[in-house]
Parts: C-alpha cells; structure tokens; sequence
C-alpha cells in the first residue's frame, strides 16, 4: 500500500481515485474548483450522458484519435463496467435512442453523488479548492506535486494527472496538464477544440438562427474528399452551425479546416430519392395550384426555412405553382437535397465540448497509462491525446483511462 496523489476531480480524476483506492493504496484527490465533477455538471444538457451502451467492441469505431490506443482500458474496464458502478452507487441508469445512457433522472449531480458516495466509502480524501501548481520531478521520477496555496509539496509513490484539456475553461480546464507533461519531458501534440460548432461564410445560414432540423443528413467535404458523413440532428446559429451531427463532425474537420473553408452539404430529405422528391413536389404544386410558389412549401420546409429556399431556387416567388418549370423544379430539388453552406473555422474553446490533442500516447503505456518518460506518472481523461465523436464516448474514455490508471500503481 502506498499513497497516491490524483489531480483532478472530473470524469477521471474520480475514477483513478476509485482504482487506487480499491486497490489498496492510500489516496489523496485535489480538485481546483469548488465541487468535484464541475464539466460533468453541464454534459449532456445537464442530464450527463455518461456513456454509450453499444457493443463494446463497437466503442473504437466511434474514437476519432488514436482508439487502438484505448483498447486495454477500455477492456479493462468497460462501459457496461462503468454502467454497473454507477447502478451499484445508486444512480439507476436509462438508455435513450443512439444507445446514449442517462441517470433515470436527468440529473448529472445524481451521477456525481454518486461518485462522490463511492469516494467516501473508499477513504479517498478530497481537498476542493486546491490547485496543483506543478510536479515534483527528481532523480527521472515523479515523487508528489506542489500546491499552489502555500508552495506546499507533497510527496507521493505515484501522481495521476486527470486536469482535463483546454475546453469550457470556465469549468477549471486551463491546460494545466499540458503544462505537466512538457515539464515532464512529454511531447503535447497539437490542440484544437473539437465537438464544436463551424462558424459559416452564408448570411442567409444566419437569418436561419434558432431552426433545428431533425432527420438530416450532413456531408462535410474538403474539395472532394468526405471528412463526415452522418445522419441526425442539427441546429441553425447566429454564427453559423451546431447540434449533435455538426459537432462530430467538427471532430473529424478541425485539422482541414486550419487550412482553408470547407463545405457542408445537408440533405433535408435523405429518405427521398431525387426522383421521389420531385414527385412529392408534384404533388405538392398540384394541391396549390393557383398558390404563389412562395406560399407552396409550407408541407415541404419549415416555415423558418421557406423563405431561403425560394431565394436558393431563384424561383420569382410570385410565380404561380403551375409555372413552375421542369427545370426550376430540379432546381429546387438539387438544394433540398444538398443545402450547402461554406464552413470557415471552428467557434473557440469556450464553446468545444472536448480538446483535440494532448499528452503524446506514443509515451504512454497503454497497458497501464504510466509515462514512459517518467516511472511514478499516469495520465488519465481528457488530457491525452483522445477523443471521440458525441454520444458518450469522450466520457468512457475518461472512466476507462482513469479506472486504469488507478488500479495500475503497483508499489
């Protein structure tokens, strides 16, 4: 049994702390903020979709950056794991469309309670408000941290670093591991917000503000290769774009997008074949027949849409339905069938769910998440260089991550 100090009390900053402690080791926690799992709080809505009950082998093909990376943690301590230890903790859980899972109550403080009730029954001592300011590295070995109140040390068998990326900072996410690792002689690869809303170039996407669109499908290309595809929801913005389709996307998007715009093709009817789709307009016009071609959409579009739709087609909107022409009408198709806007950059990380890059997981032991630079570091969460698409994922990455990494100190 040794001590074991964990920095950090988020997602897997708690679940290194429960590892450790259930190994037998004596663990002390320090959390920045006021509470433990502050991010938490607001994931989800506020509901927190803690993880994904899909397969668990189909985990990895919804990780964006280096998933094989995960596939010891992830098998070590699975989402059903993290499901089982929730239920146990008293937090009855509810799997909702997309296998996306939630407390029963729609509350996230029930799932830090949760946490936290698990902590106590574990020993697990917690200091709130008190920041780690730095490691203590000596003879090529991590040995305990500095505290910023005070310049106090704090010696320690082994340090697991759980302090998050760069995203919400309002939440405490300031970098600080990043800080860390370059102390520690790791390599911090490139940061970028990810699971972020795409500023848009259209003034008409903006007029647009406040629509959400169900049952959509977005493609996101960079010339003519796709960097996403994907069927869902989205949401229309005084900036540009967001909602759950778009921000995966942001994820698989963020490097291009450094370099120049990209564009976004939303299908607004993907159950209907072009063919189909004129058909149904057909119809449509047929029942409006003596209605002006601005006044025929409403069973098409939503009423927010319309008038974008018209000035698309370059339809005169005064025009009678029985007017319209074969070629307008194709017209009108090719841009409900792909409504394209131009993505010129990603919003800020104040706005990104998650941070793209991180800890280099080239100097991490997968097996055990320990630094391979440095004997009596671990790393755990967000911090790494990992991430995955919305549904879940980026949180079982941390319980995963930091489950192993607590039960991995061997002294």
């Amino acid at each position: 049994m040794g001590k074991v100090v964990v920095t950090g009390g988020g997602a897997a900053g708690m679940a290194a702390a429960i590892g450790a402690s259930e190994a037998g080791h004596r663990v002390v926690l320090y959390e920045k903020n006021e509470k433990l799992g502050k991010k938490l709080y607001i994931t989800g809505k506020g509901r927190c979709n803690v993880t994904n009950a899909c397969d668990t082998e189909e985990l990895f093909s919804h990780m964006v950056t280096n998933g094989k990376f995960l596939y010891s943690a992830v098998y070590g301590f699975s989402n059903f794991d993290m499901m089982g230890l929730l239920e146990d903790c008293g937090c009855p859980l509810k799997t909702e469309r997309g296998n996306r899972v939630f407390p029963v109550s729609d509350k996230s403080s029930d799932v830090i309670f949760a946490l936290e009730q698990r902590l106590r029954e574990q020993n697990v001592t917690v200091y709130l408000n008190e920041p780690v300011r730095e490691l203590l590295l000596s003879d090529g070995k991590c040995s305990g941290v500095v505290l910023e109140k005070g310049n106090k040390h704090v010696t320690a068998d082994a340090v697991i670093v759980a302090t998050g990326g760069l995203s919400y900072p309002a939440t405490g996410s300031t970098g600080d591991g990043y800080r860390f690792a370059r102390a520690a002689g790791h390599t911090v690869t490139a940061l970028s917000p990810a699971l972020v809303p795409f500023n848009c170039l259209e003034d008409d996407v903006k007029s647009l503000q406040g629509l959400s669109l169900k049952n959509i499908e977005v493609t996101v290309y960079d010339g003519k290769k796709i960097l996403w595809k994907e069927f869902g929801e989205m949401l229309f913005t005084h900036f540009g774009v967001s909602g759950p389709v778009v921000l995966s996307a942001s994820s698989f998007a963020a490097k291009a997008i450094k370099e120049r715009p990209l564009l976004m093709d939303i299908d607004l009817k993907p159950a209907l074949s072009k063919e189909q789709l004129d058909s149904r307009i057909l119809r449509d016009f047929a029942e409006a027949k003596n209605k002006q071609f601005k006044n025929s959409l409403a069973h098409l579009f939503p009423a927010k849409l319309i008038p974008v739709m018209v000035e698309k087609s370059g339809i005169n909107p005064d025009k009678k339905v029985n007017e319209v022409t074969a070629k307008e009408r194709e017209r009108l198709v090719e841009i409900t069938k792909a409504f394209r806007v131009t993505l010129t950059g990603l919003r800020g990380f104040h706005e990104a769910i998650i941070t793209q890059g991180g800890v280099s997981v080239k100097e991490v032991n997968p097996s055990t998440m320990e630094s391979k630079k440095m004997p009596g570091l671990f790393w755990a969460g967000e911090v790494l260089d990992l991430d995955g698409v919305t549904g879940g994922f980026n949180l079982q990455i941390a319980w995963s991550t930091g489950m192993l990494a607590g039960r991995s100190v061997l002294l």
